[in-house]
């Protein structure tokens, strides 16, 4: 197809979705170098997100442009042999076994903690906020953390396990808040050692460890935006091994985004540039894995939530840029821009979930209304 051929069916696409080709609405499209149609139709999102890194398009409002998309459902007519062999390779492939299980940890987690520290607010948690009363991220931080602890039913001297604990901020809170104590185990070595020094004064312990290696007995157990990174071939091993590893009176939250549907496909660009190796779970793949291990006390979704979090997030990005651009590019700041609109896009149009399961090992006798 020629050129003015594609541009003419980008075009018509895009106002199926009220977008515009150099309009004037905030959520159309501006395109600076024509070559942008035959990159997308060829590949996809993975084209999409390359060019506007490349700076061959832009959005006066990225968010609200990927959310017309989303809700017009313009990305499945971009299926791409990217897309395939993203998918293939995920349904087929254990990509988070031995080595690759750090991979995620070296390629994004390890990228600074300048990074980070500016972007997350008050405490470094890198998950959705819980909004259910708060007006600004840093109280939707907090309001999240004491959720996941009453949900638990935490009690002084108990010993807690965090699998996934980042920069050991749930942690600490726990053990600040409710007197626990704790192990917290993560795949990056730049949160383990932000962690330690966090923690230092208080009886938490935090390891660079894969959680295959667990082995030992809790009270309770968290783990809040790590699934997603387990994979669908390891989500049985996953349970399995936090079912040895919690007492049979214990209780056990599971904080992870969610898929509506059937098992999703790996994005081609946000496994290349943002989480390699990482997949959303759809609700049938973890009640599969959680059959005769677990009774699910509770499934609780704030999906929403999360829109309000990468805003908030998006916000300090932009504000500490100035001082960002001295460790990172242009090109770094428009990859990271694209990423945090485009997932505020997916949770304002509902494509992905935020759940949190909380899970007995047998039952909670007499039942258990879960706090909200």
């Amino acid at each position: 197809m020629s050129q003015d051929s594609l541009k003419a069916r980008a075009a018509t696409l895009l106002e199926h979705a009220g977008i515009r080709l150099d309009g004037s609405r905030p959520t159309d499209m501006h395109v600076h170098d024509e070559r942008l149609y035959a990159r997308v139709f060829a590949h996809g999102s993975l084209g999409l997100g390359e060019s506007y890194m490349d700076g061959w398009w832009d959005s006066e409002d990225l968010p609200g442009m990927f959310t017309r998309i989303l809700g017009a459902q313009l990305d499945t007519e971009l299926k791409t042999l990217d897309t395939l062999l993203a998918h293939l390779k995920a349904r087929f492939i254990n990509l988070q076994r031995g080595d690759h299980a750090f991979e995620i940890g070296r390629v994004h987690y390890d990228l600074g903690n300048d990074l980070f520290q500016a972007m997350l607010g008050k405490r470094l948690v890198y998950s959705c906020g819980y909004w259910a009363q708060a007006s600004n991220l840093d109280d939707a931080q907090e309001a999240k953390l004491d959720l996941i602890c009453r949900k638990l039913r935490l009690q002084p001297g108990q010993r807690v396990l965090d699998i996934g604990c980042g920069w050991g901020e749930a942690l600490k809170f726990a053990a600040e808040r409710y007197g626990v104590q704790g192990v917290g185990i993560t795949v990056s070595e730049q949160q383990a050692a932000f962690a330690r020094q966090l923690c230092a004064d208080l009886p938490v312990e935090i390891r660079l460890q894969d959680y295959r290696q667990l082995d030992e007995p809790f009270d309770a157990i968290f783990s809040i935006g790590m699934f997603e990174h387990v994979g669908a071939l390891n989500y049985r091993t996953y349970f399995e091994v936090a079912r040895r590893c919690l007492r049979n009176d214990g209780l056990f939250v599971l904080h992870s985004i969610g898929s509506n549907g059937s098992p999703g496909r790996p994005d081609p660009w946000i496994e290349k540039y943002i989480f390699p190796n990482s997949m959303i779970p759809a609700a049938s793949q973890v009640a599969e894995a959680l059959q005769n291990l677990f009774v699910v006390e509770d499934w609780h979704n704030f999906g929403a939530d999360y829109d309000l979090t990468l805003t908030a997030w998006r916000a300090n990005f932009d504000a500490a840029w100035p001082q960002l651009r001295e460790h990172y590019d242009d090109r770094f700041r428009r990859m990271w821009r694209f990423y945090l609109a485009v997932s505020a896009a997916v949770f304002r149009s509902r494509r992905d979930q935020l759940w949190q399961l909380t899970l007995s090992p047998h039952g909670v006798p007499g039942g258990y209304r879960v706090p909200r």
